[in-house]
């Protein structure tokens, strides 16, 4: 939930940005984006992969006993919450890309 709220974050700050029409898309000494719409996308699908994994380790701990009915509930329902929003993301790029194409030119 964490990595949603801090993604939804960075979207809106990379939105602000774009707005006032400043270029977006800062690098690092490595010459790589770090702020932007396709770095926010790539850090929010890590944090969705993070969560499935997590969901998986604490499953398989629960079944050798070193971890509770409590934490792999909470595991599976960081995981689900990411798989959902992954879901609508896709759900509303797919729809725009769609609108898009409908337009005359």
């Amino acid at each position: 939930m964490t990595a949603i709220v801090s993604g939804a974050h960075a979207a809106l700050n990379a939105y602000r940005t774009t707005a006032q029409g400043k270029p977006g898309g800062s690098t690092a000494s490595s010459g790589h984006p770090t702020d932007g719409f396709g770095a926010m996308l790539e850090r929010a699908m890590q944090g969705a992969v993070d969560a499935t994994r997590a969901a998986d380790t604490t499953s398989v701990q629960a079944m050798t006993g070193q971890a509770g009915v409590t934490d792999v509930v909470l595991a599976v329902s960081r995981a689900e919450v990411a798989l959902q929003t992954t879901v609508a993301l896709r759900d509303r790029v797919v729809s725009a890309y769609q609108e898009i194409m409908r337009m005359p030119i």
